[in-house]
């Protein structure tokens, strides 16, 4: 089992910016996945970002410029720094991790981002 424990989320005004922070414990895998959905009500969640252990990253269309999607090994700890946010960015974001090996998915409580003047 692997436990993940978001962090981060909050109130921002629109131009403003913040960092979420998902951390793993447990039985973690030498090979994994890290991603970021986020879900609105009444729609489907939706792949925001994504990085390899390798550090490769793939982005939603939408925030590609504005977000950036880390990770540091060594602390099993990903990062989602998001900039420039917008109105549209508020919702619901969760912590995906995905074993390379197996394919097991875990997913963190979500944590709640609005942006609003």
């Amino acid at each position: 089992q692997v436990q993940l424990v978001e962090s981060g989320g909050g109130l921002v005004q629109p131009g403003g910016s913040l960092r979420l922070s998902c951390a793993a414990s447990g039985s973690i895998s030498d090979i994994y996945d890290w991603a970021w959905y986020r879900q609105a009500p009444g729609k489907e969640r939706e792949l925001v970002a994504g990085i390899t252990r390798g550090g490769a990253a793939n982005y939603l269309y939408s925030v590609k410029g504005r977000f950036i999607n880390s990770r540091d090994n060594a602390k099993n700890t990903q990062y989602l720094q998001m900039n420039n946010l917008k109105s549209e960015d508020t919702t619901v974001y969760y912590c995906n991790y995905e074993d390379v090996r197996t394919r097991q998915n875990y997913w963190g409580q979500g944590t709640q981002v609005t942006v609003s003047s």
